[in-house]
């Protein structure tokens, strides 16, 4: 993963203000939402915000600045700890500490100065000798449970809009091969990671890694969303227009009337309440937008009665535009 400096476009130096800031102006660009037709979105989107959790939290940036944990917020290694009696470490680039062996340790018999005691405290007790009829002498077993490994994985997953407001299950395909059902969360939003604690890679010594899943909400083909509400474009005849009448709209439950008043224009915007998505302390709106829909192919008839009524009611709807 990228320096999380470099992420949110900021210099080592700049302050918390200019940090959050950098954060929202960038979250904003690249949320899902805005770039559907990006297939890396979701990706960019976790990246700058793992990259806020970092320089946003003041221990962790500190962490961070000192190299102790890496851009993806894990530990990193330090290098081995210094014996006490055995070789000499002294610290060296990268945080990791160089020693020097010195030759003459211990003759037969003797335990104290033997190999493996040097790499034993070098290795904080994590190397063992030899088992009989393991190699024989000189032979020895690395424990590397001190050093950390990343099992985690990450995988990206689409979800259709009506998923992410009624919930429901899905199939993800991992890296290695594995399939599993997803449980997603009732209201789930773009860029939301779900995480499944052990269903990472395995290696041995070590506990499983966990599963993370970003979340995607795929384009719908007539709604768009705009934080907790709906926005549509409803398209209605010059009659329906002129006459006013009811006209059926679609929701994300069931479809309701709404009831268009004569002599609509064509992008009125109508509001129903409690129509849209799922948010804290209740439900966004659905905006209906009118878009008079003329029929198809010419129609003499109809250009007949316009020419009439264009003769005996002139108007010019774009007088107040100079």
């Amino acid at each position: 993963m990228r320096d999380p400096y470099e992420i949110l476009g900021v210099p080592r130096s700049a302050n918390a203000a200019a940090i959050k800031s950098a954060y929202r102006k960038l979250a904003k660009k690249h949320h899902p939402d805005n770039n559907q037709n990006d297939p890396r979105a979701a990706e960019h989107f976790a990246e700058i915000n793992t990259a806020n959790e970092i320089l946003g939290d003041e221990d962790k940036r500190k962490q961070f600045d000192r190299g102790e944990i890496g851009a993806d917020g894990k530990p990193r290694f330090q290098g081995f700890p210094g014996g006490g009696g055995g070789p000499r470490g002294r610290a060296g680039p990268g945080g990791f500490e160089s020693y020097t062996f010195r030759s003459g340790g211990a003759g037969p018999g003797q335990g104290g100065g033997a190999f493996e005691d040097i790499l034993n405290s070098m290795f904080g007790g994590g190397v063992r000798g030899a088992r009989p009829g393991a190699g024989g002498p000189g032979q020895f077993e690395f424990d590397t449970g001190g050093i950390g490994v990343d099992l985690d994985l990450n995988v990206a997953m689409t979800v259709s809009l009506e998923e992410s407001v009624q919930g429901g299950e899905k199939r993800v395909r991992l890296p290695t091969g594995k399939e599993l059902n997803v449980k997603i969360p009732i209201g789930v939003v773009s860029g939301r990671q779900i995480r499944l604690k052990g269903q990472g890679e395995t290696a041995q010594g070590h506990p499983p890694g966990d599963l993370l899943i970003t979340i995607t909400i795929a384009p719908h083909s007539f709604f768009k969303v705009e934080g907790a509400d709906l926005r549509i474009d409803l398209p209605v005849t010059l009659y329906e227009a002129v006459l006013g009448g009811k006209v059926r709209v679609p929701t994300l439950g069931n479809a309701v009337e709404l009831s268009v008043p004569k002599n609509t224009s064509s992008g009125r915007t109508f509001r129903l309440k409690g129509k849209g998505l799922p948010k804290a302390g209740g439900t966004g709106d659905l905006f209906v937008t009118i878009r008079i829909m003329l029929p198809d192919g010419n129609d003499a008839e109809l250009e007949a009665l316009m020419e009439k009524w264009r003769d005996q009611h002139p108007y010019n709807p774009r007088s107040g535009l100079g």
